[in-house]
């Protein structure tokens, strides 16, 4: 019998990298997720298989079991950091739940991607949260077990509308809230052709001293509640605009507009960690030209992608 897991995708509007130190953080579910699909065989051995969008084989690895933990099978000495990560979170399971993976069964195992890899929209923690609830251990644990970070990507895996997420003493508080802005036709998803890496833009922020951290974060809490309210374009331009000053100074880095459109008409806000995949721009379809013109021709209105 196959079993099978969905999750879904995820975007950070408000709060990066402050969601890390309990600040309250609008969330976005994609419509996009990944699957997980189990099915059981006679052989001792854990096939695995990952697909891209297209159905595309990009990782493939056998594994098996020795001394009641998961091993590749073969010499591990050229293990590449995709099976590492894997083994990591599957063995981080199965301590969270040691009946996970019967050492007398074998399976054959495929993770089936719907968005691209590389934009970041959460290949990880969308697969962190299908071991999850196929080990049956909480994700929030697997993740902190594993991957590490706020956990927020994890709460939008597990839930099909928009909400707020803050993180208390390592415990997740979720609420789903209604976010479907009249002017989302002025909302659009730009993919900046590069992946960020969230490991290590946690590590950078973890690492700073926190320079007026309690009026930032009564600020960013105030504008997540206005995004919530938000009735017109002018009004959410500014909010973000004041949001990207905020993290700028924070995390000492140049905001994406000053860095690489700072002559756009309209406004843009960086989503998760500052650096690479999807940001926020504000304009009208025929404004997304200048992005495709600078050779960014990732453009995603705001409908096509959010839940």
């Amino acid at each position: 019998m196959k079993k099978s897991f969905y999750s879904h995708g995820k975007l950070l509007l408000t709060a990066e990298y402050l969601v890390l130190d309990s600040v309250e953080a609008l969330a976005l579910p994609t419509q996009k997720g990944q699957w997980l699909f189990i099915e059981e065989s006679d052989t001792d051995q854990i096939v695995w298989k990952s697909f891209d969008e297209n159905g595309y084989c990009w990782f493939e690895t056998n594994l098996i079991h020795e001394n009641n933990i998961l091993k590749e099978d073969q010499d591990g000495s050229k293990k590449d950091p995709i099976t590492i990560t894997l083994i990591e979170i599957l063995n981080a399971a199965k301590q969270l739940n040691p009946n996970f993976i019967s050492s007398e069964k074998g399976y054959i195992i495929e993770s089936r991607l719907e968005f691209h890899r590389a934009w970041g929209l959460g290949s990880s923690s969308t697969l962190i949260n299908n071991i999850a609830q196929w080990s049956k251990v909480n994700a929030f644990e697997l993740l902190n077990n594993s991957f590490g970070g706020s956990g927020y990507d994890i709460a939008c895996a597990q839930h099909d509308s928009p909400i707020l997420y803050k993180r208390t003493e390592n415990k997740p508080i979720i609420k789903e809230v209604t976010f479907d802005p009249s002017f989302k036709d002025q909302l659009f998803f730009v993919y900046l052709n590069q992946k960020q890496d969230s490991k290590e833009s946690i590590k950078r922020y973890q690492s700073l001293p926190l320079k007026d951290f309690d009026k930032a974060e009564k600020t960013i809490s105030e504008i997540t509640s206005k995004m919530l309210d938000c009735s017109n374009i002018q009004d959410f331009e500014e909010l973000i605009t004041i949001h990207e000053e905020i993290i700028s100074k924070i995390i000492k880095t140049e905001t994406v507009k000053s860095r690489l459109f700072s002559d756009y008409t309209g406004s843009i806000k960086s989503l998760g960690g500052w650096g690479g995949d999807f940001v926020l721009a504000t304009g009208s379809i025929s404004n997304m030209d200048y992005f495709k013109a600078k050779g960014y021709t990732t453009i995603i209105p705001f409908s096509e992608l959010i839940l």
